[in-house]
């Protein structure tokens, strides 16, 4: 099962995007054991925002980091279409 949930850091908006807006621009693997969950950070128009995707499998969790390391900079959108049927 994966789940995510977010919160705003800072910038000149105060709201909460919907959807998939805004850019990549990192991603972390956590540090705290064991590892089934990864850090996003996203900007979206003035404002940047984080991410954290709960993934059950600690193994899966780190192939959804490195696979999305190579979309960095990348928006969020075009993240979100990536094909993951070789992952099954």
């Amino acid at each position: 099962m994966v789940s995510l949930a977010g919160l705003p850091l800072g910038g000149l908006e105060n709201r909460h995007p919907r959807g998939e807006s805004g850019v990549l621009k990192a991603i972390e693997l956590s540090n705290v054991l064991p590892a089934d969950r990864c850090f996003l950070h996203i900007d979206h128009g003035e404002s940047s925002y984080m991410g954290c995707l709960l993934i059950d499998d600690e193994a899966f969790c780190r192939h959804i980091v490195k696979l999305l390391q190579r979309h960095l900079n990348r928006p969020i959108a075009e993240t979100g279409a990536l094909d993951m049927s070789h992952t099954l």
